[in-house]
């Protein structure tokens, strides 16, 4: 079987699907798909479920057995040739007999990127790949970002009125969009390593900061508090959850303050300051020590702004409510980001629109595309 180009898309779709069960769940690895098929039949398909358990194309690959002689691998992402805490599925691939193999994506860490192809291909395999890319590298957009700049995929996401307040002018905020709207929230912060708040939002809303769907698990709790100010008898701190919280202050902090804020079951950690407010890429630097991936910032404005001031923020998440709030004094999605001419205009590219009910979520990153 040599497949058309018709019925590699179709079978890495199939991948992708597989890939996609793993949502949330296999930080700091990609997820990844893989099916098995050979004379136009599929038997083997295999997802990577978590960090640290064997990889899908080994999975698949057990599953087919001696099906998979002669047959074709199809993959998301190109296999591995290097020995992490499993070893090289390149060396699996070789072992099962496969003839072909075909990649959605090549591997995005410039330290091993093509090394799985080259070596399959030096070993007389027929390696195809491109297959579905920009499908593949969308699904793993953050593990991208962080092997190729060393930090996480920064998310914003904001719901305000269609006026674009974010609460009235007394701080009531709950709920400016609909239910429908709230679950797809939840979905995203499952597929994210932590959420990130600051104080004034837990002081306002006083959130869990939780996942509340039935399999997606609580990202840790980031909370931005440069001077220190949070309760401890906030939900955050006396929810069931076993997520990590940690709360970033600026160096210096009271060390009576820290103790208690301690004893609630958070980390505090210091930062340096950005004029009253803790740096915001120090923050970001912390988490990437942590090999956090993916941080999902919920706000308020004064933090969203701090994340497109850094410029390292990458995509948003931009609800709309129908409604309108109204008042000089109604807070707005984002705090001072310092521009002043129109030209200098934060800019969104690759835009989706999404209706929720009643709701419409503007979806978009901040970076230009690559050339196809």
């Amino acid at each position: 079987m040599t497949g058309t180009p018709k019925t590699d898309k179709e079978y890495m779709h199939l991948a992708l699907h597989l890939a996609r069960k793993a949502w949330g769940r296999t930080s700091p690895n990609p997820m990844v798909g893989a099916v098995v098929v050979r004379e136009h039949s599929i038997v083997g398909r295999a997802y990577h479920a978590k960090a640290g358990e064997p990889h899908a194309e080994r999975i698949a690959l057990e599953e087919a057995r001696e099906a998979a002689r002669g047959g074709t691998l199809y993959v998301t992402l190109e296999p591995c040739n290097h020995h992490g805490r499993t070893p090289p599925c390149t060396q699996a691939v070789l072992e099962s007999g496969v003839r072909r193999v075909v990649i959605g994506q090549m591997d995005p860490n410039p330290a091993v990127r093509g090394g799985g192809g080259a070596f399959l291909r030096a070993r007389g395999l027929e390696v195809t790949t491109g297959v579905l890319e920009r499908e593949c590298a969308h699904l793993n957009e953050a593990f991208t970002t962080y092997v190729t700049h060393g930090r996480p995929f920064l998310a914003i996401k904001m719901a305000a009125s269609l006026d674009g307040k974010i609460a009235t002018s007394t701080g009531d905020s709950q709920w400016v969009t609909n239910e429908r709207s709230r679950k797809f929230v939840h979905k995203l912060r499952a597929g994210a390593d932590a959420i990130m708040v600051g104080t004034g939002t837990v002081r306002a809303d006083n959130p869990q900061l939780t996942c509340r769907r039935k399999y997606g698990s609580d990202p840790i709790r980031v909370i931005l508090d440069s001077g220190l100010n949070i309760r401890s008898d906030r939900r955050v701190f006396n929810s069931d959850s076993d997520a990590g919280l940690m709360v970033f202050t600026r160096q210096g902090a009271a060390a009576e303050k820290i103790r208690e804020i301690e004893a609630a079951g958070a980390e505090v950690i210091q930062v340096k300051a950005s004029g009253d407010w803790v740096s915001f890429p120090e923050v970001i630097n912390e988490l990437a020590r942590r090999q956090v991936t993916s941080v999902l910032v919920e706000g308020g404005s004064r933090v969203a702004a701090s994340a497109l001031r850094s410029g390292l923020a990458d995509k948003m998440y931009l609800f709309y409510a129908p409604k309108i709030i109204g008042g000089k004094d109604a807070p707005g999605m984002f705090g001072d980001i310092g521009i002043r001419r129109i030209s200098d205009c934060v800019k969104l590219y690759r835009i989706k629109h999404r209706r929720f009910g009643d709701d419409l979520l503007v979806e978009g990153y901040l970076r230009k595309p690559l050339p196809a």
